[in-house]
């Protein structure tokens, strides 16, 4: 069992060494001179603000549209309750 063990180590030795390397070369091939400064960035704050306010837009176009079909299924039954009434006088 013991050389399964170091076998083990040695490979997580070896992918360590290889993600930190990775890392590495991830971090100097970016160029400098293109990052955004922060103060032109949004914050994350301000990008779920405009996300809960189109959300919001979103509920109440939803929610009026579910009020007007609502008043025109009402107004409909009203109206077929008048007509049967009208119909049963006559």
């Amino acid at each position: 069992m013991a050389p399964v063990r170091s076998e083990a180590r040695l490979g997580l030795l070896l992918l360590s060494a290889l993600s930190l390397l990775s890392a590495g070369l991830v971090a100097a091939a970016q160029d400098p001179g293109t990052a955004i400064p922060a103060e032109s960035r949004p914050c994350v704050d301000c990008h779920a603000f405009e996300f809960m306010q189109r959300a919001l837009q979103d509920l109440k176009k939803t929610a009026y549209s579910l009020d007007t079909r609502t008043e025109t299924l009402l107004l409909r039954a009203e109206k077929r309750g008048l007509c049967d009434c009208f119909h049963a006088i006559h």
